[in-house]
């Protein structure tokens, strides 16, 4: 019960406010630790409430303990890699902060400046930004971070993948080095680990699951099938399957849009997005998917994290990720908070070492089928006796005398 985390009436009002009855897992472990000052390194699927898990003890103690002056000032910083997750986290922060009296705004890249200065001056409790757009407004002299007290790295491994660490770690180096340090991704390789350690000061680890393992209450299938034939394939399953609400991932963003194109001939609604959309495009598709406006979101990996939709039936995998990391980040669309749903992948003889990265990471075998009646041309299958033997657990982070009481970038 969320009663037993410590939270105070006003947040337990605002988690009622939010839907939640039980606490998620993630949640269970995480607020308790966050509201006793701990730094911590959360790792955890995406889908399990960790937003919240975050958000709920940064609002409880910054309300517990009064600014040093008497205006508001940014003294909590959400620092995450897309506009989309930067929204979201920030739809949360105001839903909670009605009910502590605190100010949460998001800024982000792809809309104008001058609103989000405008928010900023009228004084912020909670900020959530990208990257880009926090470094801009620094550079600018428009502000100010010296009262900083709390400071959240969202999904740090995609942004080390996105390459935003360098922007990352200007904006940290900037920071008081005096704060509480919260962690929060869905994979922790060694690598992210590596960079990040230094960022944190005796921080206690949370690993909810096994790092890049898919979620079980997805049914998995594999569709091999020539890359000449995948957009056929897919209309015809969309027509025969009759499928709604269906979360399409391809790998670039100009087939995301040709596959758009072929999907509205083909009398089936269907909206892009992806990094070269502008945000209210983006938003405009995302919100038109919820809606129910569009029965096919079409979407690249970039933004794959920052896409929260539930009930969503079916995710496909339109061309398979290069990394078999991303595949979990994909399939997870379609399991959030514990429901069920399909992944279905579209394999190209091009893909088959995708197919086999895939099944070592998640150690199991993928079903291969067939759409009945589909007139397929030449293809190549895998063998159904394949191996899939799992490669070694993922490490998790858990302190180091080295990192204790250092920060990112000094003596650099």
């Amino acid at each position: 019960m969320f009663d037993n985390l410590g939270l105070d009436a006003r947040l337990l009002a605002a988690v009622r406010d939010m839907g939640y009855t039980q606490p998620t897992p993630i949640q269970e472990q995480a607020i308790p630790l966050a509201l006793a000052g701990k730094d911590l390194v959360a790792c955890a699927q995406t889908g399990t409430g960790k937003t919240a898990a975050f958000i709920l003890p940064i609002l409880q103690r910054l309300s517990g303990r009064p600014g040093p002056s008497g205006k508001r000032q940014i003294r909590a910083l959400v620092i995450t890699p897309t506009r989309e997750l930067a929204l979201q986290i920030d739809e949360v922060a105001r839903v909670a902060a009605r009910t502590t009296g605190q100010r949460a705004t998001a800024v982000h890249g792809g809309v104008a400046y001058a609103p989000q200065l405008a928010q900023l001056r009228r004084g912020v409790d909670l900020l959530v930004a990208t990257p880009g757009r926090l470094l801009d407004l620094q550079m600018r002299g428009d502000l100010d971070l010296s009262h900083v007290e709390i400071l959240v790295l969202d999904e740090a491994d995609r942004m080390l993948d996105m390459g935003f660490w360098p922007d990352v770690r200007r904006i940290v180096d900037s920071l008081p080095e005096v704060r509480q340090n919260l962690l929060f991704s869905a994979t922790m390789t060694p690598h992210v680990l590596r960079v990040i350690g230094a960022t944190l000061t005796d921080p206690i680890t949370i690993n909810i699951t096994p790092s890049a393992t898919p979620v079980d209450e997805v049914e998995q299938a594999v569709y091999p099938v020539h890359h000449e034939q995948k957009t056929d394939l897919l209309v015809e399953l969309l027509n025969k399957r009759g499928l709604d609400r269906v979360l399409v991932f391809t790998r670039t963003k100009h087939r995301a849009d040709r596959l758009c194109r072929v999907l509205e001939r083909s009398r089936i609604r269907g909206a892009a997005i992806h990094s070269n959309r502008t945000q209210p495009q983006r938003q405009k598709a995302l919100d038109g998917f919820k809606r129910g406006d569009y029965r096919v979101l079409v979407a690249t990996d970039i933004v794959a994290r920052g896409i929260d939709v539930d009930r969503i039936s079916h995710v496909i995998n339109f061309d398979l990720p290069a990394k078999a990391e991303d595949y979990v980040h994909r399939i997870g669309r379609t399991a959030r908070a514990g429901a069920g749903g399909m992944a279905i992948s579209f394999m190209g003889a091009d893909e088959i070492n995708c197919l086999r990265d895939i099944e070592r990471l998640i150690g199991t075998v993928l079903p291969c089928h067939d759409l009945e009646g589909f007139e397929y041309i030449q293809r190549v299958v895998p063998s159904p006796e394949r191996s899939a033997k799992r490669v070694p657990p993922r490490l998790v982070y858990a302190g180091s005398k080295r990192a204790a009481g250092r920060r990112l970038g000094r003596g650099r």
